[in-house]
Formats: C-alpha cells, structure tokens, sequence
C-alpha cells in the first residue's frame, strides 16, 4: 500500500504491522498534515497496524499547533483504537529536537491529563531501527 501527496509519502507491506509516513518537504501546512494522518486512522481500525514509523527527515520547519493536534487528537484516536507504538526519525538539526522537545513540555503544560505514560514513542535514526524496535 501506497500514498503519495504534495508533503507525505504512506507506505507498508501488506506483511507487515507498520505503517511508515515519511515527510517529502522542509514543511507541511496543518490542514495538509491533519488529511495525511487522517488518512492512516482507517487502515489501523482494519487491524494489523501494530506501529506507526514518522520519519521527518526532510522537515526543516517545526509547526507547534501541528505537533499540538498529532498528540492531543491524532495520537489519542490511535490509542482509542489500540495502537500505542510511535517510532519518530528527527531531522539531524538540533534546533528541531530542542522544539520537539519544548513542544512535548508545553503539550503537558496545557493537557495535564495527557496520557504519556501510555503511548511508546522513541527515536531512531534509520527506518530499519524503527521497524527492528
């Protein structure tokens, strides 16, 4: 399975029990970003879905209000539904990681009751070490 747009590219093996979206531009726009990972909802309700891999690489710019809707309403759905495997492949800028990082703090901040504890998200810095753990 495949999906190509202007800022994302979705893939898996029918195999397999991820699914990889893998950023193609320096920035996306929210409503852009919203419709890819609206997108992959369907697919993990079908099941089989065990992981989801963003690989952000090509990403230049950080988006607050893009990371505030991925955790507070995207990651919450996936939960929902049962997945809690993040796996995340930062751009090698390390302006980028100290925004992810603050935007982690101010998501707490704002949403004390957000569920940390349950999601698993870690960092990688090759597709294969996001598949292998």
């Amino acid at each position: 399975m495949e999906r190509k747009d202007e800022y994302f590219t979705i893939y898996s093996d029918p195999d397999s029990q991820f699914l990889v979206c893998q950023a193609t531009e320096d920035y996306a726009p929210i409503e852009d970003f919203k419709k890819t990972f609206e997108f992959m909802v369907p697919i993990v309700e079908k099941g089989g879905i065990g992981k989801i891999i963003f690989d952000k690489r090509s990403l230049r710019v950080f988006h607050q209000p893009s990371m505030d809707w991925y955790y507070t309403a995207w990651k919450l759905q996936l939960l929902a539904l049962g997945l809690s495997v993040h796996r995340k492949i930062l751009p090698d800028l390390p302006y980028f990681a100290k925004a992810v990082e603050a935007g982690k703090q101010d998501i707490a901040k704002n949403h004390p009751d957000f569920p940390f504890d349950k999601i698993d998200v870690q960092y990688f810095d090759l597709i294969e070490d996001c598949i292998a753990n």
